[in-house]
């Protein structure tokens, strides 16, 4: 009996073992770190656009991965970020194909780790009074993003920030941005000897440090989406239909607009010459794009302003901008967005608003939006911040878009061809071989303001010995440096959303938990309210007995007394018997879920083998 016995006990053994060896060794292979991802919003899975920055990878990236591991100070939370991003650069390593390098390092003191962290740029942080070091330095060819430190809170945007930096370093050259505008954002020489120049937009100045600057002025002859990654129009206005038919053709070809439009440009004003009293006409301030708003299906709204009176600003000398719109992060309904979600606040002036008609087939993206109290008034009395436009805006109860992005196949704003262009000096026409129809997923952003990115109203600038120097005033340059960013980087991570955070909330828990609260809350409330009117009356007997010309109180001021003091510990008595019981309901809740979390998989694997030997033994009896 006893060799069966023993039999069986080995043979388990070795299957356990040979269990363990397989698991260990599909481990170190390419498909032990893949899974299925059963999570709501799949967090545990690369997004598409990853996906494909890692497949079209053509030349060698490496990633300096430093983490101190080895330390008796490395809060919980930060040792299983730590994890977390172990586990997503495993999933990187393995969707490239070979051409992404993991390099884990430890950069303990007075090791060469920590010399290759401080090479790289990494100087750790101080938690709990020790340095510890969490970032990552990724390279390719001779360029080097640095992210210094992956903060726990920033988990949501670890996936973007790093197929970010992948793209960057994989880039060779610095992105072109096209830009096209009515107004002199690259400055002005002095008109006459003496006068200084006008210098440039400080956002222009920005631009020309993180990208190659193309100014393609208004009458551009072509517009070629492999030479210009991103076009950005800053007030076009008195755009012309050859010009709009280049756009067109640009965004057909898989290209990428940021427009920024204007129902009443404050810039345009005090920037764009002209003299009325000489009969000389400045630039318009009104800018749109006539033709292919139509086309994309956006109505944008220019005769008017949009005023809001819930995001209406406050201005000098108590004066309410009732079109001059601080918008928060109310105002930003998507929460996912990696354009607007570390924005506290942008600030508009005088905007017009766009209206998607929704009659084709691109999609629509709101980004910044209005309250549903907004409506129109008139720009003029808007601009002299007429005080009776405060009680007059008829709101049309609906949100209105003062930032969209529209994504997919468009459709040609020019059904018939091109309009009538210019000839060049060979007598061709200076657009050849136009099309109709979509070949690639275009992208365009659209905004409801030229004057956010005006140096008046976007930075303080001080000019310190000749030094010019510019701080933002509010979040408008980060806006458009967001989208600027986004659109340049990889035409895959256009659009891409933040990530769902891993840690989540046990919202159903929560709101149980939140029940107790208020059931035994409010009885604990009438319970203290109770104690205090008892301690008001308690203090008032005292009080007599200190004021009073009595050296001693009446038989029954003393038993009041007596009784508001019994009154006053039984309060409290049962003060306590009611947190005693919400603790006792939540500690009956944990129990519950407790329970039911180590006692469900046993139950279910047992329920599997008992209905497996139920069809097995009922096989048997048929044969």
């Amino acid at each position: 009996m006893k060799r069966p016995i023993s039999r069986a006990a080995l043979g388990i053994a070795a299957l356990i073992t040979i269990a363990i060896l397989a698991n260990w060794l599909v481990s170190l292979t390419p498909y032990g770190n893949r899974g299925v991802d059963f999570t709501e919003n799949r967090i545990h899975t690369l997004s598409d656009g990853t996906k494909a920055i890692l497949g079209g990878l053509d030349t060698p990236v490496a990633i300096r991965y430093y983490a101190t591991r080895n330390s008796d100070y490395m809060p919980e939370q930060v040792k299983i970020h730590i994890k977390r991003i172990d586990d997503l650069l495993k999933e990187y390593a393995n969707l490239s194909d070979g051409k992404l390098r993991i390099e884990n390092l430890d950069p303990q003191p007075d090791t060469d780790a920590e010399d290759s962290a401080n090479l790289d740029g990494l100087q750790g942080e101080q938690i709990n009074g020790d340095n510890l070091y969490l970032g990552l330095a990724i390279s390719a060819l001779d360029k080097k993003v640095v992210l210094p430190f992956l903060n726990p809170a920033d988990e949501t945007m670890l996936e973007y920030q790093i197929s970010k930096s992948i793209a960057e370093v994989s880039t060779p050259v610095k992105p072109t941005i096209g830009i096209m505008s009515s107004l002199d954002l690259a400055g002005t020489p002095a008109a006459i000897p003496g006068q200084q120049n006008a210098p440039a937009w400080v956002i222009y100045q920005q631009l020309q440090q993180s990208f190659e600057i193309e100014n393609l002025g208004m009458n551009p002859e072509s517009i070629d989406p492999e030479e210009i990654k991103t076009l950005l129009l800053i007030h076009p206005s008195g755009i012309s239909p050859e010009t709009e038919f280049l756009i067109d053709q640009y965004v057909l070809r898989g290209g990428t607009v940021v427009a920024c439009l204007d129902a009443n440009s404050l810039a345009a004003q005090m920037t764009g010459g002209g003299n009325p009293m000489m009969g000389q006409q400045g630039i318009p301030t009104i800018s749109t794009l006539p033709n292919l708003l139509e086309a994309w299906g956006i109505e944008f709204i220019s005769s008017e302003v949009l005023a809001d009176p819930e995001y209406a600003t406050m201005l000098g000398g108590d004066r309410k901008g009732i079109a001059v719109l601080s918008l928060p992060q109310s105002a930003m309904p998507r929460e996912d967005s990696i354009i607007t979600q570390n924005l506290e606040s942008v600030l508009f002036y005088l905007p017009g608003a766009f209206r998607n008609k929704g009659t084709v087939g691109v999609k629509a993206v709101s980004l910044i939006r209005s309250s549903k109290g907004a409506g129109f008034v008139d720009s003029f009395k808007a601009a002299r911040l007429d005080p009776s436009l405060d009680t007059s805006v008829k709101s049309e109860n609906t949100n209105f878009d003062l930032v969209t992005h529209l994504s997919g196949k468009f459709k040609t704003a020019f059904p018939e061809g091109p309009p009538e262009l210019r000839e060049n000096a060979d007598g061709d026409t200076t657009v050849k071989n136009s099309i109709t129809t979509a070949t690639k997923t275009g992208n365009v952003f659209l905004i409801a303001d030229v004057d956010a990115f005006y140096d008046a109203f976007a930075y303080s600038v001080q000019n310190l010995g000749g030094i010019q120097m510019a701080n933002p005033s509010n979040g408008n340059s980060s806006l458009l440096l967001n989208i600027l960013d986004q659109a340049v980087g990889s035409q895959h991570l256009i659009g891409s959303r933040s990530r769902a955070a891993t840690r989540r909330p046990f919202t159903l828990i929560q709101r149980m938990e939140a029940n107790f609260d208020r059931e035994v809350g409010d009885r604990i409330l009438e319970l203290q309210g109770k104690q205090e009117e008892a301690e008001k009356k308690l203090r008032e007997l005292q009080a007599q007995k200190v004021e009073g010309s009595e050296l001693y109180l009446s038989p029954e001021q003393e038993a009041e007394i007596v009784k508001f003091r019994q009154q006053q510990v039984e309060y409290s008595r049962l003060i306590r018997e009611q947190q005693k019981d919400l603790r006792r309901q939540k500690d009956s809740l944990a129990g519950d879920i407790t329970l039911l979390n180590v006692a469900f998989m046993p139950v279910f694997v047992v329920l599997i083998g008992l209905g497996v030997f139920l069809k097995r033994r009922s096989s048997t009896r048929a044969r």
